[in-house]
């Protein structure tokens, strides 16, 4: 087991990866109370539901299932797990547990941040693209009809609890999508890493639980040191949505269905590394090499056909990131080295967007 902590004083927590363990002492040493709120969807809960409720003897257990999918992300489904709350009568001494991916994780987050003006929650994500990203660094909400994401709060969680053996029942896919999400660390912080990928993409498309564990303790680990930085975002932290604004983009034109999250970012990923070129920071190959890298991992390099300039810039206008008016991207000043700015030629985005929406 590798053990890392997010150190932010006392909303320090740690990060526990390996296989197997989600264990009764583990999870025990971060509840306060006896109640705990079990927040599953309907494909996640066939699979682990019943081998957490087994660690969790003593306590009293109820359990929330929303519907599987990034369309469900919305406020719907925080008055589902708060009702749930509330008929159950939990108190303020409650624990949730976000049993699933990053759409269980955020809408979990949330819902704790909000019931009773915040009560503990523990995240145990069970997707790759949930337990290198979205489980660690306290982002929580939903996505709203207009933007995704546009409902939330800075919400720490008391633990992080990586069982990797949770990855044998991932689909092929959804494994794919994750590792978007590791790639985007080597790009935006740890050249070196972005170098080991490159060596071991078949393994880890093939699932190895030792390069696995290995891309996930690495990628929480540049999470942790970037959210210790930069805890709500007022600067260095988003360069954690390399690729994101693109990528949001295509996933609210989709309206949240079809594309996977990982699969959309991968392609604002090379978005953003295309911009950066022209914006003299990369050369033409740093493109081709991550476009490469990418599609050996099985995920898309190109957005939906059918997208169009105007399609991008109606939902990149209402990025989180934008200050003032300004759109804000993160782009590369050197592959590794990543900066956040609204300081680029218009014309460069232009060209950008013309260039991968003309098929």
């Amino acid at each position: 087991m590798k053990t890392l902590t997010v150190g932010l004083g006392d909303r320090s927590y740690p990060i526990y990866i390996g296989d197997g363990v989600m264990t009764a002492a583990r999870l025990k040493a971060h509840i306060a109370g006896k109640q705990v709120m079990i927040v599953t969807n309907e494909t996640v809960a066939p699979l682990y539901l019943e081998k957490l409720t087994a660690q969790l003897e003593g306590f009293e257990v109820d359990v929330t299932q929303l519907h599987d999918g990034e369309q469900y992300k919305n406020l719907t489904a925080i008055d589902q797990v708060i009702d749930h709350l509330l008929t159950q009568r939990h108190n303020r001494s409650t624990t949730l547990i976000a049993l699933g991916g990053g759409v269980v994780g955020d809408i979990t987050g949330f819902a704790a941040s909000c019931y009773q003006r915040g009560v503990n929650f523990i995240q145990v994500p069970t997707t790759l693209l949930s337990q290198v990203d979205s489980s660690v660094g306290g982002k929580t909400g939903v996505n709203h009809r207009h933007g995704k994401n546009m409902i939330g709060a800075f919400y720490q969680p008391q633990a992080v609890v990586i069982d990797t053996s949770t990855l044998q029942t991932l689909p092929p896919r959804e494994l794919s999508a994750g590792l978007a999400e590791v790639v985007k660390y080597g790009l935006i912080d740890d050249i070196e890493f972005l170098d080991w990928l490159e060596n071991n993409a078949d393994a880890l498309i093939a699932a190895e639980p030792s390069a696995l564990i290995h891309a996930i303790e690495a990628s929480c680990a540049c999470k942790a040191r970037v959210v210790e930085d930069d805890e709500t975002e007022q600067g260095r932290r988003a360069i954690l949505n390399l690729g994101h604004t693109f990528g949001h983009a295509i996933e609210g034109y989709m309206q949240y269905k079809q594309w996977l999250h990982g699969e959309a970012v991968a392609v604002g990923m090379v978005m953003a590394v295309a911009m950066s070129v022209r914006c003299g920071y990369l050369q033409q190959g740093d493109v081709e090499r991550v476009s490469n890298l990418l599609s050996r991992m099985n995920l898309p390099v190109r957005p939906p056909v059918a997208m169009t300039p105007d399609d991008f810039m109606q939902y990149m206008a209402v990025d989180k990131k934008n200050v003032g008016g300004s759109l804000r991207l993160v782009l590369l000043q050197a592959m590794g080295d990543a900066i956040v700015t609204d300081k680029f030629d218009a014309d460069a985005l232009v060209k950008t967007l013309v260039e991968y929406t003309t098929h």
